[in-house]
């Protein structure tokens, strides 16, 4: 959304008043539109600039979030199976709903007042709705059972909310320690170890061997503090161009994949994904093989975005989804398995829902494996750490107490 500064007419009986202020569009031609619809005649709009630091804020701080978006489809659902028309709903929402989704919705009701499907103002913000969200309002608008694939759909993103919060909520833990652990060996590196140093320098004694590895490492960092800042920038800038190569993307995603403790547990996220997308896909009327596309565009890890693609060409030359999924060899065989199962019973929807809860438990498992497995870890690491800093610090004053 872009802000944009205008001048207009306003007539207020027989009275006409020239009036200026911001309005919030996607582009010009929607904002003289808005204006329009608040009996205003625009004369001049103008796009401003907003400052970098602005931009930022406006990105991290006021991002729409799973939570507003489930909020968003629960309750349109609820409106639209009381009966209410769908302008007057998402009048309702806009007035409900924060501010930055609030602009969404508005550029939503003006394309559906101008004549567009739901889903197709919808599919104008791809960075609120996914393919998935539309597809299946698209299929719910055909089939004329919108309220209730809404309704599903707002199952669909609790369920993901849920299941997100309790990765983040484990791992808050470990991120909050190996943070703290890395900004104090930097600050001691930098300000605490250089004055030991001098200290250690004056009385002229010959220091241990750890003691000179921590001064060795502590005048590199303090020589070449902006080098070193540079070079970590640097690599994660690399990094970032790399991961837009497709090969780069597949490389890093596959070693995600394959990253002790963490990869497994990403794995089963992912797969928990697919399957219950695809289950709701299916079960909202969309045939098998657009089905799998549009699981393929909505997956987030190329190599299993490369699986679900695969097997879409094989569904569509004839073979059934199950031996598509084995044949790729980038689905675990009980995935497979089950589908087969869904496909001699009609069942294919059901089944699919029931892989995603099988594997929302293993994932469930392994986080609390993780999680008890990664907390006594740093407790090792950070008491390797503090032992080796006591013992290069003392272990030079303990020498010098005792040559007195």
């Amino acid at each position: 959304m872009t802000k944009f500064i205008f001048t207009a007419k306003q007539k207020r009986g027989n009275e006409v008043k020239t009036i200026k202020g911001l309005v919030e569009s996607t582009n010009e031609k929607l904002a003289a539109k808005i204006l329009r619809k608040r009996n205003l005649i625009p004369i001049n709009i103008e796009a401003t600039k907003e400052s970098f630091f602005k931009q930022i804020i406006i990105k991290f701080f006021r991002k729409i979030t799973l939570a507003d978006l489930a909020n968003f489809t629960r309750n349109l659902s609820t409106m639209i199976t009381a009966g209410l028309p769908l302008t007057e709903a998402l009048t309702i929402l806009k007035e409900q709903s924060s501010s930055k989704l609030a602009l969404v919705i508005e550029d939503v009701f003006t394309s559906i007042e101008g004549g567009a499907s739901l889903s197709d103002a919808l599919e104008r913000h791809p960075k609120v709705f996914s393919k998935v969200y539309v597809a299946l309002v698209r299929a719910g608008e055909s089939a004329g059972v919108l309220d209730n694939v809404l309704k599903r759909l707002a199952d669909n993103l609790e369920k993901s909310r849920e299941f997100q919060g309790k990765v983040k909520g484990a791992m808050i833990y470990p991120a909050i320690i190996i943070v703290g652990m890395v900004g104090v060996a930097f600050v001691m590196m930098i300000f605490v170890i250089p004055k030991l140093t001098g200290l250690y320098t004056e009385f002229g004694t010959d220091l241990p061997a750890p003691t000179k590895i921590l001064i060795t490492i502590s005048n590199f960092l303090v020589s070449n503090l902006l080098l070193v800042i540079a070079s970590i920038i640097s690599f994660f800038y690399l990094l970032k161009i790399f991961q837009k190569t497709n090969a780069g993307k597949k490389k890093i995603d596959s070693f995600k994949l394959n990253f002790p403790l963490l990869g497994s547990l990403q794995k089963q996220m992912i797969l928990a994904e697919i399957s219950r997308t695809l289950g709701l896909l299916v079960s909202s009327g969309i045939q098998i093989v657009e089905a799998l596309n549009i699981v393929s565009g909505a997956s987030s890890n190329l190599v299993y975005i490369e699986g679900v693609k695969k097997a879409a060409k094989k569904v569509e030359k004839g073979f059934p989804l199950s031996q598509a999924l084995a044949e790729t060899g980038d689905f675990p065989m009980i995935l497979p398995q089950l589908v087969a199962v869904g496909e001699e019973t009609g069942k294919i929807d059901e089944v699919l829902e029931k892989t995603s809860h099988f594997f929302e438990t293993e994932s469930d498992q392994t986080l609390k494996g993780l999680t008890s497995a990664i907390e006594p870890l740093i407790m090792i690491v950070l008491g390797l750490g503090v032992g080796f800093l006591i013992i290069a610090i003392i272990l030079p004053i303990y020498n010098l107490t005792s040559q007195f």
